[in-house]
């Protein structure tokens, strides 16, 4: 499952790790998906992976619980493990409060 923005030059990709059936993850799902529409309209890409489907990839980030949001661009790498409900404290911590809406 992919989710991506219009435009060709995104300034911010994050991936999603997540299994799909969970509901902590379905409400991470909604909950970035929210924030980065309201912040990021047309400059960001979300890559969700189910690890259900794909548990090999748990390897690629080295992923130890779900759900799991990797801040892969801009860099430094950022990782939230857990809970992404709290939209003010995921966008603190993946510093967008100074990304133009």
């Amino acid at each position: 499952m992919e989710a991506k923005s219009p435009g060709d030059g995104v300034a911010y990709h994050f991936r999603l790790y997540i299994f799909a059936d969970h509901p902590k993850c379905r409400t991470a799902y909604a909950s970035l998906k929210s924030i980065c529409e309201d912040y990021l309209h047309g400059r960001y890409n979300l890559e969700v992976i189910d690890l259900h489907r794909c548990p090999e990839k748990a390897a690629d980030d080295q992923i130890i619980a779900i759900p799991t949001l990797v801040r892969v661009k801009p860099g430094p790498v950022r990782r939230l493990i857990g809970d992404l409900a709290d939209q003010e404290k995921v966008i603190a911590s993946l510093e967008l409060h100074d990304a133009a809406r």
